[in-house]
């Protein structure tokens, strides 16, 4: 490794420059507006494969956004290993909350700021410039490598699946590495090895045909925003726990196991409060906060909108009310069953006057690893040599939905090496990356395919 990590060394300040270009493209899949900047995106990331010496590179055209898809088959009977990652990103609102332009990347105080810093661009050049280091010097790649990078993870990842499944042969692999996870504070490298699910929902409530004067109306119909206030309220208990019946049936109890593991880790209440600025720590009663984060069912509202909302004040009876509900799941509740139950609950306890419709958005599956294979000791290697401290098992609280569908098809364990440190802003305004943290990820990456070639997976 030591050609390896003086080539590292040497081109610290030019990976840098190249991935704040790689940034200030917008490639926001929410917004149809942005098509071009996806095309450009994907377009950019297989060019720079091409440059770095991997001749097999494509931009696969789907229904949706481009995929990129590349392979170095160095041969047949040493693993193969498909990374996979995500060039889409957020939007940026509330644009005015961002100290700096979020697709013009300024470095600050050794943290660089921009939107995909670490959801996911900046996991994904992780990857790309482990790959250059190993061909630049020479030192090659001893096991077959795989790339499927997409534009679509952020809308629910939607023609990923079919694209898999027609291409099930050509991607086959023995290990699947993901670097769009975290880890659970500075200069300490985290695995994760569970995954929460998704059932993301919206909730339209209707009342009279146009917004109404609150005087001369206020106390004859139904007002939406009550009611939509009154349905949420419903939703959870005064312990917190969540009252659609049927939500918990397939829910795994925390084992004594699954306790050690958390009494294992680095973690307080007080860190978890100083990360989230939050007064103190919340939710369903008779669990830890780490029980809560990763073991446990949540439902969550994430954006209401109803009546007026603009400066001063207006006396209106609003028409409609809106929200916007995500639910993650923990192994074994199913997305679909969870979505049809909490649509069946939010209609049933619709107050009187006003109409009800529940929108099923996306979702995903839960997941949870084994991480008895092989493949988990080469990453906690790997991880070790970058970083000079041993590694930590964690389940992440988050939801990659597309986790699950890759150990199912291709029967092979899924590797999370997340790089995003807490407090990142992911989603949020203000977005960052450590740069420190970059660079120990790029020399783990170069590290795993040795180890994974001499401990199989």
């Amino acid at each position: 490794m030591s050609d390896i990590q003086g080539f590292l060394s040497e081109h610290r300040a030019r990976f840098e420059e190249e991935l704040k270009d790689l940034l200030r493209i917008p490639s926001i899949s929410t917004d149809p507006a942005h098509l071009q900047d996806i095309v450009a995106c994907a377009e950019h990331i297989a060019a720079s494969l091409r440059t770095m010496g991997i001749e097999d590179v494509e931009v696969v055209p789907t229904p949706g956004n481009p995929i990129v898809v590349a392979q170095r088959i160095v041969d047949p009977s040493v693993p193969t290993l498909l990374v996979y990652g995500h060039y889409d990103v957020q939007p940026v609102d509330p644009v005015e909350l961002w100290d700096s332009p979020p697709f013009e990347p300024t470095e600050r105080d050794g943290r660089l700021y921009g939107r995909g810093t670490v959801d996911d661009k900046g996991q994904v050049h992780i990857h790309l410039k482990a790959i250059e280091a190993r061909l630049a010097t020479g030192a090659g790649i001893p096991v077959n490598l795989k790339l499927v990078i997409e534009g679509e993870e952020e809308i629910g990842s939607p023609n990923l699946e079919t694209f898999l499944r027609e291409n099930a042969d050509r991607l086959a692999c023995d290990a699947v590495v993901i670097s769009d996870t975290g880890m659970l504070a500075e200069g300490m490298p985290t695995i994760a090895v569970g995954l929460r699910g998704l059932a993301y929902m919206e909730i339209f409530v209707d009342g009279p045909a146009t917004d109404l004067h609150s005087g001369s109306y206020g106390g004859g119909v139904a007002n939406p925003a009550n009611a939509l206030a009154e349905i949420i309220a419903s939703l959870k208990d005064e312990n917190g726990r969540i009252t659609i019946p049927g939500f918990h049936d397939a829910v795994r109890p925390i084992t004594d196991a699954d306790k050690a593991d958390m009494a294992a880790l680095p973690f307080t209440d007080e860190d978890f409060l100083q990360e989230t600025g939050s007064p103190s720590v919340a939710g369903e009663a008779g669990f830890t906060t780490l029980e809560r984060l990763g073991y446990r069912p949540t439902l969550d509202v994430n954006g209401m909108l109803s009546g007026f909302t603009g400066e001063g004040a207006k006396t209106v009876l609003p028409a409609k009310a809106m929200a916007k509900v995500s639910m993650r799941l923990v192994p074994d509740q199913d997305p679909d069953a969870i979505s049809r139950l909490f649509a069946e609950y939010v209609e049933s306890i619709a107050p009187e006057g006003v109409t009800v419709t529940v929108r099923s958005h996306h979702g995903g599956q839960p997941w949870a690893a084994n991480p008895e294979s092989p493949v988990f000791g080469a990453a906690a290697a790997a991880l070790e040599k970058a970083f000079d401290a041993e590694p930590v098992f964690m389940r992440e609280g988050g939801s990659i939905p597309i986790v699950p569908l890759f150990q199912e098809m291709f029967d092979a364990p899924v590797v999370l090496l997340g790089f995003s440190l807490p407090g990142a802003n992911l989603h949020a305004p203000n977005e960052w990356i450590d740069l420190a943290t970059y660079h120990m990820g790029i020399a783990t990456i170069a590290n795993l395919y040795d180890e994974v070639a001499s401990r199989g997976v």
